[in-house]
């Protein structure tokens, strides 16, 4: 991990302020040739890298019902406790979330308003690589059941069994064990075996993502998420608990950026100090901090939070409430000392499917309203198109869209 100054290495934190989203240039060729393949030949290509890049040895890549279910019982009790507890959080947290179907009469003989309407259809990935991430077809999935989607998909690459347990806990009916750019380009161009979906959510490597990116202008997607991102600023926090944060987000993925922001010099070494000596004994996490870890030295508090805004951050943890006010980009925010970050990875309810690479500047993370359709309602009587009519069709011969101007000009000669 690495201390910077602020003011003194202008080119350095620039770099990480500018960092952008992951750098998929070494794998789009390939991506490419793969999400091509499946989209033109089908089940033919799909099964091909199905076996070839996920080590499938099966006749059909859905699960069965039976499977799913067996592997709730497979489970230990206190994983399946754990798993209840984290859906019902997420759960209620959903729906808090959920968007409002409303109607008003803006005034006489004018009501406008929206409705809310689920997306038809969604696939959900859910990594299996490195590590099974149960908790992440809990936040894929319960959103969308939330928002009322009908066709809830989940792929992943061979599937752990807390996976399965989550699936069936869920009642997820398809379930499909493939991953990668081929499961990707099948649920957005759809094959036999598994029909295509209207979006795509949920994070996964620099394949899966390169794959959402080349078939995002044919099915939607949530985002780019590129790797975990972990930003504290704080001015007299507890070093072991400071750095236990970033060692735990550090051991996602040896790309994972780990950041302490402040202007107390004496901190930022016994973090970086405390980063060392926890991250000994985890390979990923000390590789990590090594490659991506800094501790950035501000002139002030006020600098601190600044840099901490101006990189954007995936998660972000300020000192204490009154720090709120003042953060403007970041995809989840933890307040204090007692905040830990893997809470949120886990069981507080908010999602944990966040904004990588600065683009928490314009979204913030998987929620509900990823998965539904806001359609707005006008509704106008004679008196209330009165109202409007002379200001709409001044616009309307100002554009030159006469026929947009007769349209108005008709209903009102018969009124």
């Amino acid at each position: 991990m690495k201390l910077i100054d602020a003011n003194r290495n202008r080119a350095q934190l620039s770099r990480l302020v500018q960092r952008g989203a992951l750098d998929l240039k070494r794998v789009e060729k390939d991506v490419c040739q793969i999400v091509r393949d499946v989209r033109r030949k089908g089940d033919t290509a799909l099964f091909r890298y199905a076996r070839k890049l996920d080590d499938f040895q099966g006749k059909t890549l859905r699960i069965g019902e039976s499977e799913i279910n067996a592997a709730w019982q497979r489970v230990a009790p206190e994983f399946r406790r754990a798993l209840e507890t984290a859906a019902h959080n997420i759960r209620r947290f959903c729906e808090w979330q959920r968007p409002q179907e409303w109607i008003r009469e803006v005034q006489p003989g004018i009501r406008l308003g929206q409705l809310v309407r689920p997306i038809e259809s969604v696939g959900c990935y859910v990594p299996g690589g490195r590590h099974p991430l149960p908790s992440t077809l809990l936040m894929t999935v319960i959103p969308a059941q939330v928002a009322g989607v009908k066709r809830i998909v989940v792929t992943s690459p061979r599937p752990a069994a807390e996976t399965l347990a989550a699936a069936a806990f869920l009642g997820i009916e398809e379930f499909y064990a493939v991953g990668g750019a081929q499961a990707i380009s099948a649920l957005a161009y759809g094959t036999k075996s598994l029909p295509r979906v209207a979006k795509i959510v949920g994070p996964g490597n620099a394949y899966v993502t390169a794959a959402k990116k080349q078939v995002a202008f044919d099915c939607a997607i949530d985002m780019l998420a590129g790797p975990t991102e972990a930003v504290i600023v704080s001015e007299k926090g507890r070093p072991q608990f400071l750095a236990a944060d970033l060692v735990a987000q550090a051991e996602h993925d040896p790309d994972a950026l780990s950041i302490f922001i402040t202007s107390n010099p004496t901190l930022a070494r016994n973090v970086i100090a405390e980063c060392n000596q926890q991250a000994a004994s985890n390979a990923v996490a000390r590789k990590s901090l090594a490659r991506n870890g800094y501790a950035i030295l501000t002139s002030s508090p006020a600098e601190a939070l600044t840099v901490g805004n101006a990189l954007a951050p995936e998660h972000l943890t300020v000192a204490s409430e009154r720090e709120l006010a003042q953060v403007e980009a970041a995809g989840s925010v933890f307040v204090g000392d007692f905040s830990a970050q893997a809470t949120g990875d886990y069981v507080s309810g908010p999602n944990h499917v966040l904004p990588t690479g600065g683009s928490a500047r314009y979204r913030g993370g998987l929620s509900v309203s990823d998965f539904v359709k806001l359609i707005t309602v006008q509704e106008y009587s004679a008196k209330g198109l009165t109202t409007v009519a002379k200001d709409a069709t001044a616009l309307a011969q100002a554009e030159g869209l006469l026929a947009h101007a007769q349209s108005i000009a008709i209903r009102m000669a018969a009124s």
